[in-house]
């Protein structure tokens, strides 16, 4: 039999997945997720291509939990060659007391518990899987991963809010989110940018959820997400940065309550809210709707203006780094994004960009432009065995 650890993220409507050998963790052996929990879920398989595996169906209204379990049953059935050594979980807050991976126990889940209110749309989740495997498999290490630990070496100033101060002692702080995806995008950067690597570089996790995030020595020094995901790009259904005031006007004058609130921002907005069409990039970039041009073009200016932002934050701007399911897949997003910075030195090749290259930049340009895939599973993968001392 084959030693792997399982890799688990589960999202606000999907549940990823992936198994990795411990002697060769970067290249899952087998992959897949499902997608569209609670509203027609589909299970998939992704890795390997050709395997004629038998899929589960699932309920029209099924859970994590139950998804969970499903997955671990079908893993047991049809993986029984992989010995799964141990589980690695992306958490997506831990909160000022996390700053790196860590081996679960009950005092430590129940301190990621403490956090669900700063991440009410993943950490449930997150967490209804650990403590279901623990049920399953009490013996069996568990190591959370979490999305806020590469962002602890951000200065303090880049985490406050002009708030009173003794707030941010108690934790009112910019967290930033999308650790996972960024600690892999700087592992790979000496690949990509030679000696340049510890350059000053912006990186662009475009997807359902966006964010933006500012390196230099291959760290965090600054990112667009703050105390919750709900900040800073539009994404799909989230709204980004907004006017606090917006939400006093939408309680004191239009009488909204808080859940009425928590929907409009997380479920309601974004490229789905300005279009009335859809939350995929793919779904607006397909359609005539004066609306569908619109959402796009208010995702890429917002996004340039963010890009601009972090800039102080790093004096001056060597790569710009595109990633995730928006990032890696739309040219036309990265074309309409780059057009705005010119300023800053970015030029893109339009053939390059449009036909899946690496480098997108132009010779002559000052500023690097790359498309690399991210890779959250293999830094998972990798720190579980760390952690869980299966080397």
């Amino acid at each position: 039999m084959n030693d792997v650890v399982l890799t688990l993220n589960a999202g606000s409507s999907s549940l990823k997945f992936a198994l990795h050998a411990v002697d060769a963790p970067l290249v899952p052996v087998l992959r897949g997720k499902v997608t569209r929990l609670k509203r027609a879920p589909a299970f998939s398989v992704s890795v390997p291509k050709e395997a004629n595996l038998p899929l589960p169906t699932l309920a029209l209204d099924c859970t994590h939990e139950e998804a969970t379990v499903i997955l671990l049953d079908w893993l047991t059935e049809h993986a029984a060659q992989h010995a799964i050594r141990a589980v690695g979980h992306r958490v997506v807050h831990g909160g000022t007391i996390f700053d790196g991976p860590t081996r679960v126990d009950a005092d430590k889940l129940a301190q990621m518990a403490e956090l669900t209110p700063l991440a009410p749309l993943h950490q449930p989740h997150n967490l209804a899987a650990v403590r279901l495997i623990a049920q399953r498999s009490p013996d069996l290490p568990q190591v959370a991963c979490f999305d806020t630990s590469f962002h602890a070496t951000q200065p303090e100033v880049n985490r406050l809010f002009a708030l009173p101060y003794d707030m941010s002692q108690q934790g009112l702080l910019r967290y930033g989110f999308h650790g996972l995806s960024y600690e892999f995008i700087a592992s790979t950067l000496p690949e990509h940018l030679g000696t340049e690597a510890d350059g000053r570089v912006v990186v662009a996790h475009l997807g359902n959820g966006a964010s933006l995030c500012a390196l230099k020595d291959q760290k965090s020094v600054a990112t667009t997400m703050g105390f919750t995901a709900l900040d800073g790009l539009v994404m799909g259904r989230r709204s980004g940065r907004i006017d606090p005031g917006v939400i006093l006007y939408l309680v004191q004058q239009r009488g909204m309550s808080v859940p009425e609130i928590d929907a409009l921002l997380y479920q309601q907005s974004g490229l789905l809210g300005v279009s009335g069409i859809s939350n995929a990039m793919q779904d607006l970039e397909a359609s005539d709707d004066p609306r569908a041009k619109l959402a796009i073009d208010l995702f890429c200016y917002r996004a340039a203006c963010e890009i601009a932002g972090l800039i102080p934050a790093i004096g001056g701007l060597d790569a710009l780094i595109f990633t995730a399911g928006i990032g890696e897949n739309s040219a036309a997003t990265r074309q309409a994004i780059c057009d705005q910075l010119s300023w800053l030195g970015v030029e893109v090749d339009r053939f390059a960009n449009e036909n899946g290259a690496v480098v997108i930049s132009t010779p002559e340009a000052s500023c690097k432009v790359l498309v690399v895939p991210t890779n959250e599973d293999a830094v998972i993968a990798q720190s579980t065995i760390r952690i869980a001392d299966l080397t």
